[in-house]
């Protein structure tokens, strides 16, 4: 079983976590501005690249507070675990 390490819980298995998506998505400047392609490109598309991603995760069990994750998807390995601006790792993956 996966094992994720809180920042403010310490590490637990990945069952009293949820999975939030992507890391790093910056909502539109000005929403009412785009098509509706556009639109769709920022509500469902996203990366699914092979190594490190940059993902969000709430401690749902826990202190029920969001941090993000990097994350190998290939071997599950988490690389890092941070709050807030991305780390140096995180720019290997989610990048949009």
């Amino acid at each position: 079983m996966l094992q994720i390490e809180c920042p403010w819980c310490g590490p637990h298995d990945e069952t009293e976590y949820h999975y939030g998506g992507q890391a790093h998505v910056a909502y539109p400047e000005d929403p009412e501005a785009l098509s509706d392609e556009e639109w769709a490109e920022y509500l469902f598309y996203r990366d699914n690249p092979k190594g490190p991603f940059a993902e969000r995760w709430v401690h749902s069990t826990g202190c029920r507070r969001w941090f993000n994750v990097v994350r190998d998807t290939v071997t599950y390995e988490v690389l890092a675990v941070y709050t807030g601006a991305r780390p140096e790792v995180a720019s290997a993956g989610g990048d949009r």
